[in-house]
């Protein structure tokens, strides 16, 4: 008798295998699919799109999260209006566009050259390129602080350097104080860090040509800057376009670094969208304005995103 005990608990083990195996089989491909990702699926819904319809509707009405006890009002396109009416949200919004034109404009020129010379292979390319990355392995809070005492006119090492180079005095211009090069400063912080992130979309890109494209360029004799009119840029041109569609979203709803460097001064001339909004709905708290802003901002990245995507599309099919 105690020898059969383990041969039952065999046979029961078996047979719920067998019918736990049975019941799996009797599942579709897609059922299975469905309870894969049915669990992300709610994660989103619950992270992306419930904020999301939750502002939509704070958008049409007055709420301010300071006074929770205070029954919102529906106010209608009241809000959009007012938005869209006003001089300093478009003023803020010349200036987002300024700054996401010539950092992605600087990115790009900066990070397909420095991928040209990466994919040269010299000796030590690869400490090279591990030294070129650090910047964009930094949070941009590390790099606002470090920036900021950087650029010190008193203290600085910036202040010093252009000094010994121009000869001009160190206490005589300040980099994030001065009207003039406040907006430059943002630029020329954003296009530190970020290049490498565009060298490394670049050199995927170049990496991607094959050799012997190359080979049949120069048994027809073509010279080298023939072959990266004719060969190198046209076939990364897609990577090109999509470095600049990530860093251009990225810019324009860029807060974290001017917010560190200048917080929108001096005045308002390095004010972004992101800063208007931040003052809308944690300064002012005006839930249901800054909600219509938000709305605004999404649909306006939303709409653009999509008509670069589809220019990217069609150049993918030449």
């Amino acid at each position: 008798m105690l020898a059969d005990k383990p041969l039952l608990s065999q046979e029961l083990e078996s047979g719920r295998g067998t019918r736990s195996g049975s019941s799996l089989r009797g599942l579709s491909d897609r059922t299975i699919a469905w309870l894969f990702i049915l669990p992300t699926i709610l994660l989103l819904l619950a992270i992306n799109i419930f904020p999301l319809v939750w502002a939509l509707r704070l958008s049409f009405t007055n709420f301010k999260s300071n006074m929770p006890s205070v029954p919102a009002r529906f106010i209608g396109i009241d809000n959009y209006v007012d938005i869209l009416t006003d001089e300093d949200i478009w003023y803020a919004m010349q200036v987002t566009a300024r700054f996401v034109f010539w950092s992605v404009s600087l990115e790009v020129l900066l990070g397909f050259g420095l991928a040209l010379l990466i994919n040269r292979r010299f000796r030590g390319h690869s400490f090279w390129t591990t030294l070129i990355l650090l910047p964009m392995m930094l949070s941009p809070a590390v790099v606002g602080n470090f920036w900021t005492f950087l650029l010190q006119p008193q203290t600085g090492l910036f202040n010093e350097v252009v000094s010994l180079v121009t000869g001009i005095s160190p206490a005589s211009f300040q980099m994030i104080g001065d009207v003039p090069l406040a907006p430059w400063t943002i630029v020329m912080v954003d296009t530190w860090m970020w290049t490498p992130y565009v060298m490394l979309i670049c050199l995927a890109g170049l990496r991607s040509i094959p050799d012997y494209i190359y080979e049949a360029a120069e048994v027809d004799r073509a010279t080298p800057w023939r072959q990266f009119w004719s060969i190198t840029l046209p076939m990364t041109m897609p990577f090109l376009m999509l470095a600049v569609l990530f860093r251009g979203i990225e810019n324009f709803k860029m807060f974290d670094m001017v917010n560190l460097l200048t917080s929108g001064g001096p005045g308002s001339v390095t004010e972004t969208v992101s800063i208007t909004l931040k003052r809308a709905a944690f300064e002012k708290w005006q839930t249901g304005y800054s909600s219509a802003l938000a709305i605004i901002l999404f649909v306006t990245v939303f709409g653009a995103a999509n008509i670069y995507i589809k220019a990217l599309n069609r150049i993918k099919q030449r």
